[in-house]
């Protein structure tokens, strides 16, 4: 890939992209400590409202798939800045949704539009020097897994003090705020390829045949990644519930414990540099498991709640970051197409954690969703381990 035409990168555009990241990622998880609420305010019962996130998510890897690639064809800061304006538009409407099914369609529209995200990182990593590429895209990540998992401290807070249309709202003004920033930080980014749309998409398949990384890391992540969202989509569900009682406020809580994982990410990618990514994806996968298997035998208990969010955070973010490592490193040309390949498996597992979390809570309750969780952290491990 051809430099930028500017190389304005330092710590100051760094903490921007890390912001603009984690703000754009946010906007697919404000719904998730909202669900108690929404599904009492809509008056659709627990399975239902579990389209809300999943909806939101398909429509994040559906534009991931899609969308994505265009960053390989055309100037990045241009594609960064309309897809701001875009999901601005997304989260006024969710502010304003008169009923239930209108709240699905601006979920899609915000999925699709959060994919702001994925411009952003694959910018970090060839704005940085190569021998800190992973660390800075760890930086980025930072802000992007805080963005993930503070988005519920944000939206159970501000729900439980303004109702839950303040929360869309304010969204969507702090990233109207970012888009003059963006505009005048980024450099113009000079397209790695001059080809067809048709055949960005071709391209991507080849490279999943080519790349047996690609492979492992995509379908690993995936697998994690169904855990991950299987907790957190049905989380202020079980907290609701007859054995915690608790709130969104609590629910929302919950995002401080892990975001202590998040805190991983610069750590996970300057080890990556160091002493290569396998080691740390293992032992990521192993500490997913681990904590979805004590959730699921253990008795119920908060503070067992809180130690599993942290425990398994922690193991998800330091695999991703490591994922991330492994495929930016196959071809530099390709990145923002490799990263579309890994991001929009990884979202089909976020769709299906959410789908099949809400499903088994309904049929089983809550200890199902945590042997889900076990398993799929177990298979992901499985897959970590063939190099």
């Amino acid at each position: 890939m051809q430099p930028p035409t500017t190389t304005r990168h330092g710590s100051a555009q760094t903490l921007l992209l890390a912001t603009a990241t984690g703000l754009a990622v946010a906007s697919i998880y404000y719904v998730q400590p909202l669900l108690g609420l929404l599904s009492d305010q809509f008056g659709v019962g627990t399975a239902t409202i579990g389209l809300l996130p999943t909806l939101t998510q398909l429509g994040y890897a559906a534009a991931i798939l899609l969308l994505s690639p265009l960053g390989d064809r055309y100037d990045r800061r241009r594609i960064i800045v309309i897809k701001a304006a875009a999901l601005v538009a997304a989260l006024a409407f969710a502010a304003m949704a008169p009923g239930f099914a209108s709240l699905c369609v601006a979920s899609v529209a915000i999925g699709l539009m959060a994919t702001l995200a994925q411009d952003l990182v694959p910018a970090a990593a060839t704005l940085a020097p190569e021998a800190e590429r992973g660390k800075r895209v760890g930086q980025v990540m930072t802000g992007l897994l805080l963005g993930i998992l503070l988005s519920r401290v944000a939206a159970g807070s501000v729900a439980a003090w303004a109702g839950w249309r303040a929360v869309y709202a304010a969204a969507a003004v702090a990233v109207a705020l970012l888009i003059p920033l963006l505009w005048w930080s980024l450099p113009r980014f000079v397209p790695a390829t001059q080809l067809s749309y048709g055949a960005l998409l071709a391209s991507m398949a080849r490279l999943w045949i080519q790349h047996a990384p690609l492979r492992r890391a995509a379908l690993a992540q995936g697998l994690l990644s169904v855990a991950f969202s299987a907790f957190w989509s049905t989380l202020a569900l079980v907290l609701a519930g007859p054995e915690f009682g608790q709130g969104s406020a609590v629910a929302g809580a919950f995002g401080l414990a892990g975001a202590a994982g998040a805190l991983v990410a610069p750590l996970a990618g300057g080890m990556a540099d160091r002493r290569g990514p396998h080691a740390v994806i293992r032992i990521g996968a192993l500490l997913v498991f681990i904590a979805f298997a004590v959730q699921a035998l253990a008795p119920a208990s908060l503070w067992l709640l809180v130690a599993v969010a942290i425990v398994f955070d922690l193991g998800v973010q330091a695999a991703l970051i490591s994922h991330q490592s492994v495929i930016y490193s196959l071809d530099p040309a390709s990145r923002s197409r490799l990263n579309a390949v890994l991001v929009s498996v990884m979202f089909v597992g976020m769709a299906s954690g959410a789908a099949f979390g809400s499903t088994l809570l309904a049929a089983f309750g809550w200890r199902a969703v945590p042997v889900l969780g076990a398993a799929a952290a177990l298979a992901a491990w499985r897959i970590t381990r063939r190099r």
